[in-house]
């Protein structure tokens, strides 16, 4: 399978310190690309030269998504908030719950992308710009 249009290349991403292997490198650069996409309204999609502030946002949004999945696939697998040995209590994650984490990983997204975006500038346009003044 090809990933075209990618804002960081997997050499790229090898050379800011990177460990993920090619694959899962492709699927979560074209998740992270997705998130920048739909936060810049496609401002830097088929930019010839993407501005090096695009390539630490990537890498972030990268590290930041792969580190949520790992903590929602083991959450998922067992669903547990917290054990204690003492008297063996066990205390599952709510609905509430989940979607707090959800939330959390949201606004750890958008966070990244405001730090790194802020005055990234293309083709005359901030990429942040939403057209309110």
């Amino acid at each position: 399978m090809e990933f075209s249009g990618q804002y960081l290349t997997y050499t790229d991403y090898m050379a800011l310190g990177g460990t993920l292997d090619i694959m899962p490198f492709n699927l979560l650069e074209f998740n992270a690309r997705k998130q920048i996409d739909l936060r810049t309204q496609g401002r830097l999609v088929n930019v010839a030269n993407v501005p090096q502030e695009v390539k630490l946002c990537m890498f972030e949004l990268i590290n930041s998504i792969n580190n949520y999945n790992n903590n929602m696939n083991e959450t998922r697998s067992t669903n547990v908030a917290s054990e204690h040995t003492d008297g063996y209590t066990i205390s599952y994650l709510s609905t509430g719950q989940i979607q707090e984490i959800i939330k959390a990983k949201s606004n750890d997204l958008e966070d990244v992308m405001t730090s790194y975006l802020a005055d990234v500038v293309v083709n005359g346009t901030p990429v942040l710009y939403l057209g309110v003044c």
